[in-house]
């Protein structure tokens, strides 16, 4: 069993025989035939032919990718089955039969890891988010605050190991060790922090030490109106309270833009990643309940680009990120 990055392209393939004259793909996600291809072959094949079918596709599009409370990772079972025939369109007898099975995940390989990307990208038991060059597990968080880290375990099972308000390290359910360096923000508040699905496929968090700036921005459309009267016994008027240029469908966006704070030049991937994922989430602070609560709310990462810092260029690396509200601020779901 393999688990498969579904934001890239996923083949799954048979050694046709010369003989054979079609070959169909049955691709069963979560134990319910979703899809039958069928690929017509040349009348005549040279010996054995290589046919693929990219399954990539049409997998992800059953993954619902939502906020997790408990950060375990959404997945789609997936079976493959690829049968070559003796004639056109599936008919005629079978002749051979190739069976993949996977376990897709919401993730991505970079060009230079090849084709098929595999989840972790490295052996397992491991942490599911980015490690250093010497392979060594860090997160930052700020003082007296408690998250959750995803992992996969040596059975190849998903997992997640949660830390308290003090952990300044975790080991995971295969030993495996993971170091909490703690960060001081109260200068600037309690900080803002940042969940989004990752390269890997589940939901890590990322937080902003420093201050925040928070924006509004409005949209609207107008119209003309005729404000004329016609009392009886009296000329034409209008009342000057009554405005002529009208004023409709207005609406609002809300962004953010948070500052990082100074971050280890290994951690560019983690803003890499953020930068390219397609599910992220805001802890909105909530106004007038208390200090440290909030709200979860999806957002879109307004910054297109970021210039990745090194300490020998930018000696104190800390990114500044915009992130706008993916809803309009005047409630208009219908």
């Amino acid at each position: 069993m393999a688990n498969i990055a579904l934001r890239n392209p996923q083949f799954k393939f048979i050694d046709a025989r010369a003989s054979a004259k079609s070959v169909v793909c049955s691709v069963t996600i979560d134990g319910t035939l979703r899809y039958t291809l069928i690929k017509n072959l040349p009348t005549i094949l040279t010996g054995t032919q290589t046919i693929n079918f990219d399954i990539a596709e049409l997998a992800r599009d059953y993954i619902e990718i939502t906020y997790q409370t408990d950060y375990v990772p959404q997945t789609v079972a997936i079976s493959t089955v690829i049968k070559s025939y003796t004639l056109i369109n599936g008919g005629g007898t079978e002749l051979d039969t190739v069976t993949y099975t996977d376990v897709g995940f919401e993730a991505y390989g970079t060009f230079e890891e090849g084709v098929n990307p595999e989840v972790p990208f490295r052996n397992v038991p491991t942490y599911l988010i980015p490690t250093t060059d010497t392979n060594t597990f860090t997160i930052f968080a700020p003082n007296n605050t408690a998250g959750i880290i995803p992992n996969i375990t040596s059975l190849n099972g998903l997992a997640v190991t949660p830390y308290t308000v003090s952990d300044t390290s975790v080991t995971n359910v295969d030993n495996v060790v993971c170091n909490i360096k703690r960060i001081d923000c109260t200068k600037y508040g309690i900080g803002n922090k940042i969940t989004y699905i990752n390269k890997y496929g589940v939901q890590q968090d990322l937080w902003f030490f420093l201050k925040e700036t928070k924006n509004i921005t409005r949209t609207n459309e107008g119209y003309k109106s005729n404000t004329i009267t016609y009392p009886n016994g009296s000329s034409a008027t209008y009342n000057i309270q009554n405005a002529p240029n009208k004023v409709f469908n207005t609406q609002a966006k809300q962004t953010h833009t948070l500052s990082s704070g100074y971050y280890p030049e290994f951690a560019n991937q983690q803003f890499e990643e953020l930068l390219l994922s397609e599910y992220v989430w805001f802890h909105k602070p909530t106004s007038g309940v208390g200090v440290g609560t909030y709200i979860v709310v999806p957002v879109k990462v307004k910054t297109s680009s970021v210039a990745f810092k090194t300490s020998v260029n930018d000696r104190l690396i800390e990114y500044t990120m915009e992130f706008e509200e993916a809803y309009d601020y005047i409630n208009n779901i219908r």
